[in-house]
């Protein structure tokens, strides 16, 4: 088990990222800091709770103190609209660097290393999604489409996320949003924001220590050239119907004694005996033309012992060496890039945090700077739910997430907490559970 990690230590880089947002206001209302609108909004989406702070003015009018300021560092308040059209200006890259640093932490602390695959990289998925979608509201960011002569607007984003197949939560990093590009005349697109997240993020780890995951869309020549140029080992989804070239090559070699190899394992699943069946083969083109890419194959299928019925298929393209020993260890992590839909965009759209609600739409970046805001909140739960004892026993106690949620909402809307540790320690001793380790250990 790694070291604990203060939340103390996860605010302060939210904290820092707003602090340094250059001021967009000319005039003298300044009543309310950018960071304080920051934080503010970064609350809501903590405490998944859009009346959070209206129920925290309640409570200073009432009491001359609040959870925000306590809990979050919010010296005043803002009103909601007063939040939103500070925030609508800013630049959503200005907060990419509390994503680093918070996985810089978590690295350091040793919580990253069971978050490996293959040949000990660290797997990360990318995936995009549409956040957003309107035919009346948009604003300069917003894709346009036409559906039956009527304009559609809506945003989308690029999600990356540290997974592993042994482990349940993901790791969310910094996100990339897909909206339309300076000096570009098309719309920008899924593929597009895969090699922009590349390019600005591949130099901040050491050439080999990642494998990037990826659905059958982006299992093409310039991505594969793209990320061995910097250094990423990859593992792709690769269907038939969408690589007709190499599966051509493929079915060449399969009348060829040994040409593909084949290693059939059977397990017991707890309801059923499966036998897996790998196939592999190294070295064979991935598209038809002169100007390709040699990747190596392999497929998994699943059949159902007793019924003889298929249960499961898939095959990816990788630059992993594929062998006897290693094709398990790579199905297994190619198998993970579930995970950014299952515990990434599910949780994010199903479990509280509201991915797809319109918190705010603003004239120019306020829909971005808000998920991006609700990201880094949901990544500061993840964090503790890896590095703090009392928090992970909290949440096993009370079970569902939804529970946990609505505890923390209640409480903070009639009970004031010096800090986040006495919040949590209240919640440790009212569910009854055994003594823990002591404050002075910082697990909290």
């Amino acid at each position: 088990m790694g070291k604990p990690v203060q939340f103390k230590e996860l605010l302060a880089p939210v904290r820092q990222a707003l602090e340094r947002l250059p001021e967009h206001r000319s005039g003298k209302n300044t009543r309310y800091s950018l960071t304080e609108a920051g934080l503010s909004a970064f609350a809501v989406f903590y405490m998944q709770s859009p009346s959070f702070l209206a129920h925290q003015r309640d409570m200073q009018r009432q009491r001359g103190r609040n959870n925000a300021q306590s809990l979050f560092g919010v010296e005043q308040i803002p009103s909601d609209s007063q939040l939103r059209n500070l925030l609508d200006p800013v630049d959503p890259a200005a907060l990419r660097p509390p994503f680093w640093e918070l996985y810089a932490q978590l690295e350091a602390a040793g919580h990253l290393d069971a978050y490996t695959g293959v040949g000990g990289t660290h797997l990360i998925s990318l995936d995009g999604s549409q956040y957003f979608s309107s035919e009346k509201v948009h604003c300069p960011s917003c894709r346009v489409t036409l559906r039956e002569g009527q304009a559609h607007y809506s945003h989308g984003v690029l999600l990356a996320v540290v997974g592993a197949p042994e482990q349940e939560a993901v790791i969310c990093l910094e996100p990339e949003f897909i909206t339309p590009q300076d000096g570009h005349a098309k719309q920008d697109c899924e593929q597009q924001a895969i090699k922009r997240w590349i390019e600005r993020n591949a130099p901040r780890f050491a050439p080999g220590s990642v494998t990037i995951l990826t659905d059958d869309p982006h299992c093409h020549y310039p991505l594969c050239t793209l990320l061995a140029q910097h250094h990423l080992h990859f593992i792709l989804t690769c269907k038939e119907a969408s690589h007709p070239a190499l599966y051509e090559e493929v079915h060449l070699l399969e009348p060829v004694p040994g040409a593909i190899a084949t290693q059939v394992v059977e397990k017991w699943q707890g309801r059923r005996r499966e036998r897996w069946v790998y196939r592999w083969v190294e070295q064979v083109p991935l598209r038809g033309a002169l100007e390709t890419v040699l990747v190596n194959w392999c497929e998994l299928t699943i059949w159902d012992v007793a019924t003889h019925q298929q249960v499961y298929h898939c095959a990816w393209a990788t630059d992993h060496p594929v062998t006897a020993e290693t094709v398990p260890e790579i199905v297994a992590s190619g198998r993970s890039r579930w995970k950014v839909e299952n515990e990434g965009f599910d949780v994010l759209k199903n479990q509280g945090y509201h991915f797809e609600h319109n918190f705010g739409h603003g004239q120019q970046q306020l829909s971005s700077v808000l998920l991006t805001l609700l990201l880094l909140a949901f990544l500061c739960h993840t964090a503790l739910a890896l590095t703090c004892a009392t928090y992970q026993a909290v949440r096993r106690e009370l079970g569902a997430r939804r529970t946990f949620f609505n505890d923390l909402r209640a409480l903070t809307r009639y009970f004031y907490f010096a800090d986040w540790h006495c919040l949590l320690m209240f919640m440790y001793q009212q569910l009854d559970l055994p003594p823990t380790t002591s404050p002075s250990q910082g697990e909290v």
